[in-house]
């Protein structure tokens, strides 16, 4: 499947989002980074990549991306560090459609640029294992490495040590306030000496985790606390990340599409459902190297 994708351009790449179901901070690293516990899973919000591979080996963005310098482009780093790794004399020219929040702590950038890895990977015909891909990913950001994987996980570590989980695959509601937050900022005001006790994939699959982060950005944000309260009367609100964006689980698209309706329309609001596979494995039929988890 992987050779017939390789030869149908232009071929559109998905990148989609993540939430976090819980996110618990177990403790701080002599260099500053923290030790956290979350569970990843996909959702089918996403962005689109589409590349064109050119021989003179010049990487560059079709257009402009609003609000993302080309420096700061992920997916533009993202195919620097592969070619240089690699030493291909292929470039990319590389067609985002940007529909996920930028800093909003679903992912999208991270999610960006590993469907960048995956595809020219693909279409440069490296064809590295996904460990490989993860571990160059991970010099990009602690999430990209659960993109590369392709499945839903229990992570440890920064985020990259991963664990595969099978995971019901819900509607959520996901809510995006109009807040930027600073990751740096929350991590700095939490409470360094009252670090989380370790749990167990047993214990998150009876219920216990939540967002240790949630508390500090809601004090520090209005607006993000002012959603929460408003998301709050359809059911249990989880942040993703570090925030801003919010989700409750709901029982069917019909209850999904009625919260949607009710939102003010000061903020943006999607109905999605949770994905245990990342569509371009799906579609690849790539099987991950990290073997699922069912305890």
């Amino acid at each position: 499947m992987a050779e017939r994708l390789m030869t149908d351009t232009p071929e559109v790449w998905p990148a989609p989002a993540k939430v976090n179901l819980f996110l618990h901070v177990v403790g701080r690293r002599a260099n500053g980074y923290h030790d956290l516990q979350t569970v990843f899973q996909f959702i089918d919000w996403q962005d689109d990549l589409r590349f064109e591979v050119t021989e003179d080996g010049h990487i560059g963005r079709a257009a402009e991306v609003a609000g993302v310098e080309l420096d700061q482009d992920l997916t533009v780093r993202a195919a620097r560090l592969l070619q240089n790794a690699a030493g291909t004399a292929q470039g990319a020219r590389i067609h985002l459609t940007k529909r996920l929040p930028i800093g909003g702590g679903l992912g999208g950038g991270s999610s960006d640029a590993a469907t960048t890895l995956l595809a020219l990977n693909v279409l440069w015909g490296l064809h590295w294992p996904l460990e490989r891909l993860a571990a160059l990913g991970l010099t990009l950001g602690a999430d990209v490495p659960v993109f590369i994987a392709g499945t839903s996980a229990w992570a440890e570590g920064v985020g990259e040590e991963l664990t595969p989980l099978e995971l019901p695959e819900p509607w959520y509601v996901v809510l995006v306030p109009g807040a930027s937050v600073l990751t740096r900022l929350v991590f700095t005001e939490l409470d360094l000496t009252r670090f989380r006790a370790p749990i167990t994939i047993r214990d998150f699959r009876a219920g216990q985790g939540d967002n240790d982060l949630a508390p500090v950005v809601r004090r520090h944000y209005e607006e993000v606390d002012r959603a929460w309260h408003w998301l709050a009367e359809y059911g249990r609100v989880r942040m993703s990340g570090s925030g801003a964006s919010l989700f409750i689980e709901v029982l069917d698209r019909a209850q999904g599409e009625r919260v949607v309706a009710a939102c003010p329309p000061c903020w943006r609001i999607c109905l999605t459902r949770g994905r245990n596979v990342h569509p371009v494995h799906a579609r690849l039929g790539q099987v991950t190297h990290w073997g699922v988890a069912k305890r």
